[in-house]
């Protein structure tokens, strides 16, 4: 039997179909930007966000932005040309709203700093932006790639004409001549599923809990930090672990030049420290003990004046970016790491951009509330001379400004 006829109608239809798909082949669909439809994001969002009772949302619209998000929108527009490669050139999987559209690098940019900021649940965030908790936590976690990568320069060891502006700011402002910034550490405290759970991460306040460390200049940005390891380690003992503690014992890092001061004495680079790390020739700690002469006691409160823009440093931190004052859920420990340091680069961002923060942004009392207690006994002769310098060189300094005052 031969083969049936198609009739013209049928054939007519098949090359229709066949056109369909030839176009449908053709076209090459790409991630873009789509400014048109998003570009309201911040509206939308205000709009949302500041009506509700008791918030304590200010009700000026561009403190409002800062309050939502730690930055003005100058300093958020530069955060976005950041990372808007990273965004817009890897496949935005799942990253669309309720309404089915493409999120804009803004909106993306601003989901990943109000979780960073408030801290508050994916789910909690995602509401207020009308997207669902997967894509809060795709967005965050892009940005944070995105910004570790792009802001490097924004946390680095500053250069040695940077540093003698530090220097000269820590002389002014607390009499310590060639002083290159003050350290301390916190806590970053985590819920553990009970197979991860150790003696390591389990630390003296009984919190799992990842340690950050951070050295600061007298604007309280970080010049460099370490983090990653586990809250069990004593403050000393994280310290020797660092790359700092390595290059400033190699002889690589505060290396400068020795600063001649009263009466022949020559004074090298050091920086500040608390009573948790070793008295050493570059890293100067307080006195300690009962029976303090008069110019100890002095030197320590120049010490705990100078010292406290660390301190000042990691509360700012910590109420900024909330995420790292809050009981963090079981985060990924290989993770972690990247989210605090990326939230240590926004906290710079903010003092390279000329930001202020919101004068409620700062956590209320200590960062670390229950670890100050930590006492290292190791006095290096060497560290000792130097504290021994300082301390007869403020006792001069202050005869001086006496003498001044009685003329």
């Amino acid at each position: 039997m031969a083969p049936l006829k198609k009739s013209k109608k049928d054939s007519n239809k098949l090359k229709k179909i066949k056109a369909k798909n030839k176009k449908n082949k053709s076209i090459n669909i790409v991630p873009v930007e789509n400014k048109g439809t998003e570009c309201d994001w911040w509206d939308s969002f205000w709009h949302k966000n500041s009506s509700t009772p008791g918030s304590g949302v200010p009700s000026d619209e561009e403190e409002g932005f800062k309050y939502f998000f730690r930055v003005s929108k100058k300093t958020f527009d530069y955060i976005c040309s950041l990372v808007r490669e990273d965004l817009i050139s890897r496949p935005p999987s799942g990253l669309i709203n309720i309404e089915g559209r493409l999120l804009s690098v803004g909106k993306q940019v601003a989901i990943a700093l109000r979780r960073l900021a408030s801290g508050e649940s994916q789910v909690s965030v995602g509401a207020s932006f009308g997207v669902g908790q997967s894509t809060v936590s795709q967005v965050t976690w892009r940005f944070i790639e995105a910004l570790e990568e792009r802001a490097k320069h924004h946390l680095k060891w500053p250069e040695p004409s940077e540093m003698d502006i530090i220097k000269s700011e820590f002389e002014q402002s607390f009499g310590l001549p060639n002083c290159c910034g003050a350290i301390d550490s916190t806590h970053i405290i985590m819920t553990l599923p009970a197979i991860q759970t150790s003696d390591d991460w389990c630390d003296q306040e009984s919190n799992y809990s990842m340690l950050l460390q951070g050295i600061v200049d007298s604007e309280m940005r970080f010049l460099d930090i370490v983090t990653g390891w586990p809250g069990g380690m004593t403050t000393s003992r994280l310290f020797k672990c660092s790359g700092f503690y390595k290059l400033c014992e190699s002889g690589d890092r505060l290396n400068g030049n020795v600063k001649m001061v009263s009466e022949g004495a020559e004074v090298r680079e050091y920086i500040l420290g608390g009573f948790g790390y070793p008295l050493l020739p570059w890293l100067i700690t307080p006195y300690e003990g009962e029976d303090l002469s008069d110019p100890m006691l002095d030197f320590n409160a120049v010490h705990e004046t100078a010292s406290s823009v660390a301190v000042k440093a990691f509360s700012q931190l910590k109420g900024g970016w909330r995420i790292l004052n809050k009981v963090m859920w079981r985060p990924d420990k290989q993770k972690l790491p990247s989210i605090i340091l990326v939230c240590c680069l926004l906290h710079n961002i903010i003092i390279d951009c000329g930001d202020k923060l919101h004068p409620d942004v700062a956590i209320s009392g200590h960062h670390d509330p229950g670890y100050e207690g930590q006492s290292c006994k190791q006095i290096e002769s060497v560290g000792r001379l130097m504290r021994g310098k300082l301390t007869k060189l403020l006792q001069t300094t202050k005869k001086e400004c006496s003498m001044k005052m009685i003329v």
